[in-house]
C-alpha cells in the first residue's frame, strides 16, 4: 500500500529561485525540521541519477540516508528517492499570481514497505505510521520557513 502525504504554499518568488533553493540540497537544514544537513556524492550536482546523502535528526536519534534524484528539471520539479526505491519526495513548482504554488510530497513506496516489515516486523505498521505523520506534520513547517527564507532575503 502506497502511502503518501502533501501540503502546498504559495511564496512570493518565481519557481527558479525556489527550484534551485530546494535541489540544493546543501542548503535542506535550513527549512527541514528533520533534515540537518545534506552533500552530493562524489561532487554532484542536482540532476537525475546523481547521489546525495542527508543527515537526519530527532530527539530519539541521529541517521543519514542515500538519495537518488528522480527529477529535476529547474523550475518545475525536483524529486528524489530515499534509499534509490524506499521513499520519495517530490517538490512541484508552478507559477501563480503573486509568486509560486511550491507542493511538497512525501510518498512511502513499495519497497520501504518490505524493508520496514524485515526491519521492524509486527511493529511496521506502527513505525510506518509514524513517519507519515512525521511527515504531515513537517512538510507544512518547511515550507513556512522556506517562505521566511524568501521573505527575509
Amino acid at each position: 500500500m502506497n502511502r503518501s502525504v502533501s501540503s502546498s504554499l504559495v511564496i512570493a518568488a518565481s519557481p527558479r529561485v525556489l527550484y534551485d533553493m530546494i535541489s540544493d540540497v546543501t542548503r535542506m537544514g535550513e527549512w527541514s525540521p528533520v533534515c540537518t544537513a545534506g552533500w552530493w556524492d562524489e561532487g554532484q550536482g542536482p540532476s537525475a541519477g546523481s547521489w546525495f546523502t542527508g543527515r537526519n535528526e530527532t530527539p530519539e536519534r541521529t541517521w543519514e540516508t542515500r538519495s537518488l534524484v528522480e527529477a529535476a528539471v529547474p523550475g518545475e520539479i525536483f524529486s528524489f528517492v530515499v534509499g534509490g526505491d524506499r521513499t520519495r519526495w517530490t517538490y512541484r513548482f508552478v507559477e501563480v499570481p503573486g509568486g509560486t504554488e511550491v507542493t511538497e510530497e512525501w510518498e512511502f513506496l513499495p519497497a520501504g514497505q518490505a524493508s520496514f516489515e524485515d526491519r521492524f516486523g509486527e511493529d511496521a505498521e506502527n513505525q510506518i505510521a509514524l513517519r507519515e505523520e512525521a511527515a504531515r506534520v513537517g512538510i507544512p513547517e518547511t515550507l513556512a520557513a522556506l517562505r521566511r527564507s524568501v521573505e527575509n532575503s
